[in-house]
């Protein structure tokens, strides 16, 4: 069996503890959480024990689970790769570039499995398009959410943007030509509410606005590539396509004809089927393969780096556009 030790055990790291539960091939060892009333809450739950000491219950166990706030990740991680335990953590990977390279460095070293808690992309609306062929030449990404202080310790874009950059990154798969940004912190003191544009090199541009100041809830994103518009709906878990319609086509799928300079065109309309997953028990149950079967990560440390190190550059943007406002 799997040994699990979670380090964390607030909103978020409940509902980690409660799919860990369910997931075969694993063992919950324990947990460690410096708050007692939370610790008490948890024993009294789950059933499950409490390490007051962070450095015993990572001797103990084959791979950590951090769930704590983001300035807390790296000393975690830092401990747990140390003595050479797989590490499972939340997005963001940790709180700075230089922490982010001590942890590439750590993970080379170390020689164990470790994977970013990006749920998103194991969102059933994301995974309806299975294999599809997903070559993008513009995105339009809207993540607005209503405001809750939790997760406000880091900025707008580390806290949802980076969700989308991430799928991004994992979609275009091109180096990056420019990136534009602007920010406005109005509940916080960092930005609650952006709206960037990242050009690729191989054309492809992409728009992402995310909110967490709106007063309803949206998650979805518009991919546009030759010949087909594809919608995902990541609150909703629906995903939409429409394409040209091909010679392979079966005769019962819906389409319509629509008149172009290039004559008439046959439109096809898919409605993937979108399977009910539960996203973190498919991430947990990821990390867990990934060990017991020697497989890379799906959501690896270099995934991590790459979203975050394309979320300090927007942030760096974004900074760099409120001193030159001010200084005009």
């Amino acid at each position: 069996m799997l040994k699990i030790g979670i380090v964390g055990t607030g909103h978020l790291g409940k509902f980690h503890i409660s799919n860990w539960k369910e997931i075969e091939g694993v063992v919950l060892h324990g947990f460690h959480d410096p708050n007692d009333d939370v610790a008490n809450e948890i024993i009294e739950k789950y059933g499950i024990r409490r390490f007051e000491d962070l450095h015993q219950l990572i001797d103990e166990v084959d791979a950590i689970d951090i769930v704590t706030p983001t300035q807390y990740h790296f000393p975690v991680c830092e401990a747990a790769l140390r003595k050479s335990k797989h590490v499972f953590v939340e997005k963001p990977m940790v709180n700075d570039m230089e922490e982010a390279r001590t942890i590439l460095k750590l993970v080379g070293e170390a020689k164990v499995k470790f994977q970013v808690g990006h749920v998103e992309r194991f969102n059933p609306a994301l995974l309806a398009l299975g294999d599809r062929k997903l070559e993008p030449m513009f995105i339009e990404v809207h993540r607005l959410a209503q405001f809750n202080p939790r997760g406000t310790e880091v900025s707008v874009i580390l806290d949802l943007m980076i969700h989308d950059i991430d799928i991004v990154l994992h979609l275009v798969k091109s180096g990056i030509k420019q990136i534009s940004a602007s920010g406005v912190a109005v509940m916080t003191d960092t930005p609650d509410i952006a709206n960037v544009r990242i050009e690729f090199m191989n054309g492809c541009v992409a728009n992402l606005t995310s909110s967490r100041i709106s007063m309803k809830k949206m998650r979805k994103m518009r991919l546009f590539q030759k010949d087909s518009y594809i919608g995902i709906d990541f609150l909703d878990k629906k995903t939409e396509v429409i394409r040209m319609k091909s010679d392979n086509d079966l005769d019962d799928i819906f389409s319509f004809d629509i008149d172009t300079p290039q004559g008439v065109r046959n439109i096809a309309v898919e409605n993937p089927e979108v399977v009910n997953v539960n996203a973190i028990k498919a991430e947990l149950t990821a990390f867990r393969d990934a060990i017991l079967r020697d497989n890379p990560t799906l959501v690896s440390e270099m995934d991590g780096y790459q979203a975050m190190e394309v979320a300090h550059q927007i942030l760096e943007k974004i900074g760099k556009n409120r001193v030159s406002k001010t200084g005009s």
